[in-house]
């Protein structure tokens, strides 16, 4: 088989998934499961066939995937690609571009300038920031922290890139009380020890509470969050900002997911967020581009170029160079599938999206309700917290909607208490999706018992 054959064959059975999905599994059985066990062999002495080894991969793999590429998974907020954004990942396969700077790739230096431009439009972020295109919002965060850092000690008359942390003046750190997982994750890397974090109280519903923010100064980062994960609120950006940017602090804003509505009808939410430091933001939640795709914002470009600087004496850059905003040197070119989304859909295309998302989480919720579940949050956004009649009962039901493959979400805990997280993102997702998640939802309860 040819390169262009085998290349063609990985199409068809590629496009023969996306047409299975509708009726897949959304989380799959355990025989298919089972199944991923022929993977683990010795390597082999002798290679295999490349045609056999797509078919293997396919005729194992496929069977066992999550069919998140659907309408039916509102499990995490993951968004289905959106055809253009695939299709380009395609060209860029077949470019295989080391994007690091315009010498490596012209093509792929011009588009993610363009992209990084057009998500600050979008997101209505200042202009002149520098936009970085990562794996993940983990690892954007630890470039926006490691550029907060190294300015704030900067501003204390400390050469970090010289002298490094020992003995470097100490920072504060404040974040929420829900703080996600993955900021924690970037500052322990970073070296901010946990015991030294500073909690900010949250209300009930989430967010920070600005009369109990504690004390900041020069010295000192906060992190505010645009989508609490579980309940989908935005921290009071126009009443906590000001503060901190009197105090000469620097303010970071984790938006995953959150972010994004800044693009759609419901961008009041994130009222002075522009006036924030850095931003993270995720490409494989809510623009529906595919994985991995995220970006680290920074208004003050010079700030992330300098921390991220990786120029060496066989390889200089622009500071705009991708290779100088972001964590690898070797990288593809990851903005590609962001321009093209953004390409695809314009700033009608995108509000039009979001806003539908927001709508079907609405209506979610309302269904649920009247059936008797107890909905946790007020569902600004996507996200709808959702409670059972005992504890028991919300595990139980989570459980039998897993086991049935008609629909896939996880578990959480809300004021220590379990409950179930139903994230709605995918432009993949019907009303018709949404209907019979809500159908499946009030006929276990009834069958639980309730």
């Amino acid at each position: 088989m040819t390169e262009h054959d085998l290349l063609a064959e990985a199409d068809r059975r590629a496009l023969a998934y996306l047409d299975g999905t509708p009726t897949r599994r959304v989380f799959p059985d355990a025989p298919a499961i089972a199944a991923l066990a022929a993977f683990d062999q010795p390597l082999p002495e002798q290679g295999h066939a490349a045609e056999q080894v797509l078919r293997q991969l396919d005729d194992i793999g496929s069977p066992a995937t999550v069919a998140s590429n659907g309408g039916r998974s509102f499990g995490f907020v993951i968004g289905a690609p959106r055809p253009a954004a695939p299709a380009a990942e395609r060209l860029v396969l077949a470019w295989d571009q080391c994007a690091s700077s315009f010498n490596n790739s012209p093509v792929a230096d011009q588009l993610e300038r363009v992209a990084g431009r057009w998500v600050c439009q979008a997101l209505g972020l200042p202009a002149q920031s520098a936009v970085g295109f990562g794996t993940s919002a983990t690892a954007c965060t630890l470039t926006c922290i490691a550029a907060a850092r190294r300015k704030l000690l900067a501003e204390q008359g400390w050469d970090f890139d010289g002298d490094g942390l020992a003995g470097a003046p100490a920072l504060r750190v404040v974040l929420s009380e829900t703080a996600h997982v993955t900021v924690k994750k970037a500052l322990r890397v970073l070296g901010f020890g946990m015991n030294q974090l500073i909690y900010a109280p949250v209300d009930e519903r989430g967010r920070i509470d600005p009369a109990r923010l504690p004390p900041l100064d020069a010295r000192s980062l906060l992190i505010l969050q645009a989508g609490e994960v579980n309940s989908g609120e935005f921290d009071p950006f126009a009443e906590l900002i000001p503060k901190a940017r009197a105090a000469g602090a620097w303010v970071h804003v984790d938006g995953a997911f959150g972010l994004w509505a800044r693009a759609s009808s419901s961008a009041h939410l994130a009222a002075g967020i522009e006036q924030a430091d850095s931003w993270t933001c995720d490409g494989h939640k809510w623009l529906n581009t595919p994985y991995d795709s995220a970006m680290a914002i920074c208004r003050d470009a010079s700030a992330l170029a300098a921390a991220m600087n990786s120029d060496a004496a066989y390889a200089m850059a622009s500071a705009h160079a991708q290779t100088n905003l972001t964590l690898e040197f070797s990288r593809r070119a990851r903005g590609v599938a962001i321009w093209a989304a953004l390409a695809n859909l314009g700033r009608d295309g995108l509000r039009r999206m979001i806003d539908r998302h927001i709508r079907q989480a609405r209506l979610l919720a309302d269904a649920l309700s009247a059936g008797g579940y107890q909905v946790l949050n007020q569902v600004p956004l996507n996200q709808v917290l959702v409670r059972a009649d005992s504890d028991a009962q919300t595990d139980a039901i989570r459980e039998a909607v897993q086991g049935s493959g008609e629909a896939w979400f996880g578990p959480t805990r809300w004021q220590g208490r379990p409950a179930f997280r139903l994230s709605v993102s995918s432009w993949r997702t019907t009303d018709e999706d949404i209907q019979a998640l809500a159908e499946l939802l009030l006929r276990l309860k009834r069958q639980s018992g309730a």
